[in-house]
């Protein structure tokens, strides 16, 4: 009767936890509602926002303070259109179609070689390099060419040129700049120095910007930095902003040898400081003579050494080594006492000593060859029982 009575009451149960729920939901549905919109809002806002992963200095997608978004923000809004790249293919397709095109060209790292910059030099209308290392001006036809750094602790340079838009731009930043010379024009030179951080080629196309400062987000805002950037990269309608990457390295290529990064003096110059090393060898060098026997201050007898060596076996507890010395010099002496030659081995000694006295073969071998004593008092008694047998075996 129990468990009909349980039976009935489960769905009774089961209907009033439905009930509660019900009645909690409906109590709470307009919070219920809230809080799903605003899951809703906050999982889209998430999706949509943009994540930002480009680190990359002076990208133009790089908010931080290396990179170079508020620059290329700036030429968006003054109408140029700023065309991203990392690819020298496609830097040079859309050359193809934009042959007016200014190229900004930042290759910190050296990835293109030489007939790919002559190639991004022909395409373009007007390349502008930011802080080119010697690679990549000589690749660029080596009319620019380094001219040391700004010398620490100058804060600002003034323009000091012709140019128009280092005119209009004023004092820029001069802070770990690089400074280059060339046929062009040159500005924005130190004090005492013949390279300015500002060098264009003789036709103008080949413009070097000597410092990434100038672009970047962190100090863009300082001097006449934003206005010199925007006037050098502003004035064609279409800007392709190229930072070249491990992908455009050519690989047909091969790592340049010693002797071509060496150079070209280095040859005749090391043929001279090899003859010169043979020669200052000859002169310095030591001279080894014949030899000379000399007489030794003191002679010592064979039976010092024997006990020297002897307190060095005590002194070490080298028990194992002064039983095996006792043991190579009495067959030593027995073979030669019974004339079994210099190649005679333990074994003949042994057959020659039995022969020779009264004693059980076993107890000869176990006397002669076999015993290992392990501590000096055994050493002691096996080596006065070795003498007594060596007296016996040699006795006329």
């Amino acid at each position: 009767m129990t468990p009909a009575r349980g039976t009935a009451m489960e769905p009774a149960a089961a209907k009033a936890r439905n009930t509660t729920v019900r009645d909690w939901s409906r109590s709470h549905l307009a919070w219920i509602i809230i809080g799903a919109i605003i899951a809703v809002l906050g999982i889209v806002t998430v999706a949509q926002s943009p994540a930002n992963t480009d680190k990359a200095p002076l990208s133009a997608r790089n908010p931080g303070p290396d990179g170079a978004m508020a620059a290329a923000e700036i030429l968006r809004r003054h109408g140029v259109i700023v065309t991203e790249s990392d690819s020298f293919v496609t830097t040079t397709s859309l050359l193809a179609r934009k042959p007016q095109a200014t190229v900004l060209l930042y290759d910190r790292n050296g990835y293109l070689d030489s007939a790919q910059l002559h190639k991004l030099l022909d395409s373009a209308a007007r390349v502008v390099v930011v802080a080119p290392g010697f690679q990549t001006l000589t690749g660029l036809g080596g009319e620019i060419r380094h001219a040391g750094v700004v010398p620490n602790g100058t804060s600002t340079l003034d323009a000091g040129c012709g140019q128009a838009d280092p005119l209009a731009a004023g004092p820029v930043s001069g802070r770990d700049g690089f400074l280059y010379t060339g046929a062009g024009a040159v500005c924005y030179r130190p004090d005492g120095s013949d390279g300015g951080m500002y060098a264009t080629s003789v036709d103008g196309r080949l413009v070097v910007l000597g410092s990434t400062a100038l672009l970047s987000n962190d100090l863009l805002q300082e001097q006449g930095n934003a206005a010199l950037a925007l006037r050098t990269l502003g004035p064609t309608a279409d800007l392709l902003w190229y930072l070249p990457g491990l992908g455009d390295v050519p690989r047909n290529d091969k790592p340049a040898t010693l002797d071509e990064l060496a150079p070209p003096w280095l040859g005749f110059l090391g043929m001279w400081l090899a003859v010169v090393a043979v020669l200052a060898i000859l002169w310095r060098g030591r001279r080894l003579g014949p030899l000379v026997f000399e007489p030794l201050p003191v002679a010592v007898k064979a039976a010092e050494t024997a006990e020297g060596r002897a307190r060095l076996y005590q002194d070490s507890r080298a028990v194992g080594r002064a039983a095996d010395n006792l043991r190579a010099g009495t067959l030593t002496r027995l073979a030669r006492h019974f004339r079994l030659g210099p190649e005679a081995g333990a074994e003949a000694v042994l057959d020659a000593v039995g022969r020779k006295i009264n004693r059980p073969a076993p107890e000869l071998r176990m006397l002669l060859l076999d015993h290992r004593p392990h501590t000096e008092s055994e050493l002691v008694r096996w080596a006065q029982s070795i003498e007594k047998l060596e007296q016996e075996a040699t006795a006329p």
